[in-house]
C-alpha cells in the first residue's frame, strides 16, 4: 500500500512530465525555425543554433522518460520503484551537454579563424535569434520553478541548460551582427566562450548524477537541519548517524536518536513514529524515513526531589509530591553530585491537580529523573510523557542517602500510579 506523500509525489511528476514534453514541442519549433532563417539567409550561425536546439530536444525528452519512469508504481520486482530512472535520465544529460559544449568548442575554434561574408542586413535571422531568446528565458524559468516544487533532478538539469541556451541565442545574436560589420575573431571567440559555459555544466551534471547513484549525502545543510529538528522533540537525547541519499526526485533518510536507558518498548516505538513523522511533515522531498532508537548511558543526569526545608543534602524528602514545599534539582555523574538549585512550590495554596501545576514547571530543566514515594496518575502520566523515570525511595530519608541507593541499584522504579488523590 503505498503513502499519501508517495501519491502527491507522483501526481508532482506527471506534472513534471507534463512541462517537459511541452518545452519539447517550443524547442523543436525554435529549432526549425532557426534552421528555416538560417538555411534561407545564409546564416551559419543560425544553424548551428538550430543543431544546439536540436541537441537540446534529446535532452528534453530524457528528462521526459526519466520523469515517466520515476511515476511509475513499485512492483514486486521493483518494490522500490523506479525512482532512480530520473538520475539516470539526469546522468544522459549531463553526457549530452558535456557533448554539446566540445562540438561547440571545435566548431568556435573553425570560427575563429574564418570570416562569413553578408551584403544584406540579416533582418530575419535577427528577428528569430530574438524569439529564441524570448521563449528560452519562458521555459527556462518555468522548468526551475517546476523542477524545485517536486525535487526533480532532470527538470533542474534542463532549465540550467536553457539558461545557457538563452545566453548562447544572444551572442548568436551579436555574432550575426558581428559578421554583418565584418569584426573578426568575435563569432568565433563568443561560441568558445559559450562552449567552455556548457562543457562545465554537463561535466558537473555527470558527476552529481554519478555520486546520487553511489548514494552520496550531498545535502550536509539537510543533515544539519534534521539533527536540529530532531533534538527539539521531548525524548530525544542525541542524534546520530544521519544519512540522506536521493532516489530520483526523493530523499531517504536513516538515523538513529537516542532516549533514556529505562524508556518502554512501546514508549520507545510512539518516540520514533513522531521523529518520522515531523521529517515528513517539514521537509517535503523527504519520502521516506527509517529511525532506530537507542539507549543512551548520558554521563551526567539530571534529577529532581521533593523536600522539606532547605539543607543540601541533609535535606530530607517529602511525603507528598505536589504538596512538597520546595523542589531540589541535583546533577549526578559516576564522581560528583552537585545541587543545582531549588525550586519553590508556588500551588500549595491552589486547588485540584497541584501535581499537574508542578510537573509543568520542574520539566524545563531537562529532567531525567525523580525520586519519590509515590506519585498521582496524572503526574504520573505527565511526567512519563516526558520521558522523566520515576524511582519509589522511603519517607524521610535524605537526598544523600537516596542517591546512594540510586547509584547502588538499589532503588526501584515506579511503572503504574498511585490512585491516591493526595498524590495527584
Amino acid at each position: 500500500m503505498e503513502s499519501i506523500k508517495i501519491i502527491e509525489k507522483r501526481k508532482q511528476l506527471e506534472k513534471g512530465q507534463r512541462i517537459a514534453f511541452i518545452s519539447t514541442l517550443l524547442i523543436l519549433a525554435l529549432a526549425l525555425l532557426k534552421a528555416f532563417v538560417g538555411y534561407q539567409y545564409d546564416s551559419v550561425l543560425l544553424v548551428a543554433d538550430a543543431w544546439h536546439s536540436g541537441a537540446d530536444i534529446l535532452i528534453n525528452l530524457s528528462s521526459l522518460v526519466g520523469l515517466k519512469l520515476a511515476s511509475t508504481k513499485t512492483s514486486s520486482k521493483f518494490p522500490y520503484g523506479l525512482y532512480k530512472a530520473e538520475t539516470l535520465a539526469c546522468l544522459l544529460i549531463g553526457m549530452l551537454i558535456a557533448f554539446i559544449g566540445i562540438d561547440m568548442f571545435r566548431d568556435g575554434w573553425q570560427k575563429l579563424f574564418w570570416m562569413n561574408s553578408q551584403k544584406d542586413f540579416p533582418i530575419f535571422p535577427i528577428g528569430a535569434s530574438i524569439i529564441s531568446c524570448a521563449l528560452a528565458w519562458t521555459l527556462a524559468v518555468k522548468q526551475r520553478a517546476i523542477g524545485k516544487a517536486i525535487g526533480s533532478q532532470a527538470l533542474l538539469a534542463t532549465a540550467k541548460e536553457a539558461f545557457f541556451d538563452i545566453f548562447t541565442s544572444s551572442f548568436v545574436l551579436i555574432g550575426i551582427v558581428c559578421v554583418y560589420g565584418q569584426i573578426p575573431y568575435i563569432e568565433g571567440g563568443v561560441i568558445l566562450l559559450i562552449a567552455g559555459l556548457i562543457l562545465k555544466l554537463g561535466v558537473e551534471t555527470v558527476w552529481k548524477s554519478i555520486m546520487i547513484l553511489m548514494d552520496a549525502n550531498m545535502d550536509m545543510d539537510l543533515k544539519i537541519e534534521i539533527e536540529e529538528k530532531l533534538n527539539q522533540i521531548p525524548g530525544v537525547k542525541d542524534v546520530t548517524g544521519v544519512k540522506i541519499r536521493q532516489s530520483g526526485p526523493f530523499k531517504i533518510v536513516n538515523c538513529i536518536i537516542k532516549t533514556g536507558p529505562s524508556l518502554a518498548l512501546y514508549k520507545s516505538h510512539d518516540l520514533a513514529d513522531i521523529a518520522e513523522n515531523m521529517l515528513l511533515t517539514e521537509f517535503k522531498n523527504i519520502a521516506s524515513v527509517f529511525i532506530h532508537v537507542e539507549p543512551e548511558q548520558e554521563k551526567v543526569k539530571t534529577a529532581v526531589i521533593p523536600v522539606q526545608k532547605k539543607k543540601g543534602l541533609e535535606s530530607r524528602l517529602h511525603s507528598n509530591f505536589g504538596r512538597a514545599p520546595y523542589f531540589m534539582i541535583v546533577k549526578l555523574s559516576d564522581d560528583r553530585i552537585d545541587i543545582d538549585s531549588f525550586i519553590d512550590n508556588d500551588f500549595l495554596d491552589g486547588k485540584g491537580h497541584i501535581g499537574l501545576n508542578v510537573v509543568k514547571s520542574i520539566v524545563h530543566h531537562n529532567i531525567h529523573l525523580l525520586f519519590v514515594p509515590s506519585i498521582g496518575e496524572i503526574s504520573f502520566h505527565m511526567l512519563k510523557n516526558h520521558y522523566i523515570d520515576i524511582f519509589k525511595v522511603e519517607t524521610e530519608m535524605t537526598v544523600k542517602k537516596i542517591i546512594a541507593r540510586y547509584k547502588e541499584n538499589r532503588l526501584h522504579p515506579i511503572i503504574t500510579p498511585n490512585l491516591s488523590k493526595k498524590n495527584f
